[in-house]
């Protein structure tokens, strides 16, 4: 289960310390207008070593282009694409190599496979959503064509929160801070929480919310591909995320119909509803109005602290890790949740697409 989507596929490949990380994108459609300094861009937001509350391992992750795309254009035909590890320190995992560490997927992948990478976590390090992010950068230029705009932010750091509505916040401002949180006060408490855990060998969680306008109507399959569930199915898969949720979410158990129901009027030739509890979707179709939801990422399991653990003769041991890790994984995320649902828009874009 490598392969991730439908008419627009994204084949994903490598370990975090082989290497390259690489993939394969099937399903973009022809003439499309490949900017390689925008996918490369989008990488540049996700790479390690961007500021002192991110992993030290400096990687340049410069992608090549392999096949599929000709004079600056898609071709319809897979698209293959490279980027190296230059930067990897395997001998960090040497000492630990046949420890299980606490909350990883070093258990789980031994388990199934009798065998693993045990160097950065293999293919279940977050290294790899690198191919995430060229296939999701791909899928915002198909998006682009039709107007479709996705902004996500970092909305909490533990229990440093915003507390403003996304219709509040100026989203042009994420970008202008390490934690990419559009509210500069509230970024420098989110900054500051990081760097305490960070001191104490510890680690810390929180929340990335995403927002997507212009969204055709219509887009989405009852019954059980509905968009709310694709996307669901998308942000889970991404490393560490632990919930998820759209529109009201968990809000609306606590709700009556009559606060929660989005009443429609019409407008400037359209269709409206007067509030969103929808999240965008409704049916499992887009209606039109603002696509919003929240993802919850886990504290980053690689902590600098002493653990109780088992080896892989099941004696109980104490880990100590090494290494260079992210104390906050949220920032760098922002760019992972934005392709993931990139991939989700744009491959059932092109579902309904066949029906016209």
């Amino acid at each position: 289960m490598n392969t991730f989507g439908n008419l627009f596929r994204l084949t994903s490949f490598g370990e975090s310390h082989g290497k390259a990380i690489g993939g394969v994108i099937d399903g973009c459609p022809s003439n499309i207008d490949f900017d390689l300094v925008f996918i490369q861009d989008e990488l540049n937001r996700r790479k390690p070593g961007q500021s002192n509350i991110s992993t030290r391992r400096s990687e340049d992750d410069k992608i090549e282009i392999l096949s599929g795309v000709f004079e600056g254009k898609t071709l319809g035909t897979p698209i293959a694409f490279l980027v190296w590890n230059k930067d990897a320190k395997s001998s960090d995992y040497e000492k630990n190599k046949n420890i299980f560490r606490p909350s990883h997927a070093d258990y789980t992948y031994q388990q199934k496979y009798g065998i693993r990478d045990y160097r950065g976590g293999g293919r279940a390090s977050a290294r790899t959503s690198v191919s995430t992010v060229v296939a999701g950068a791909v899928a915002k230029l198909i998006l682009n064509k039709i107007g479709v705009k996705m902004f996500a932010y970092v909305s909490q750091i533990g229990d440093v929160k915003m507390t403003k509505n996304y219709n509040e916040l100026d989203l042009s401002k994420t970008e202008s801070n390490i934690v990419r949180c559009p509210d500069n006060k509230i970024a420098e408490k989110m900054i500051s929480k990081i760097e305490e855990v960070k001191s104490l060998g510890d680690s810390i969680g929180g929340v990335v919310t995403c927002v997507v306008k212009n969204m055709p109507i219509g887009i989405g399959e009852p019954v059980f591909n509905k968009l709310n569930a694709e996307l669901g199915k998308a942000i889970l898969s991404i490393n560490a995320v632990k919930g998820f949720e759209y529109g009201s979410g968990f809000a609306s158990s606590q709700m009556k119909g009559s606060e929660h129901n989005d009443s429609f009027y019409f407008e400037d030739n359209k269709v409206r509803t007067r509030t969103n509890n929808s999240g965008g979707i409704q049916g499992g179709i887009s209606n039109g109005e603002d696509i919003y939801f929240r993802a919850a990422f886990k504290p980053t399991p690689t902590i600098f602290q002493k653990q109780e653990t088992i080896d892989v003769d099941n004696n109980r041991t104490i880990i100590e890790n090494k290494g260079r890790h992210d104390p906050c994984v949220v920032s760098r995320a922002v760019p992972i949740v934005e392709a993931m649902s990139a991939m989700v828009l744009a491959d059932y874009y092109l579902i309904n697409k066949c029906y016209l």
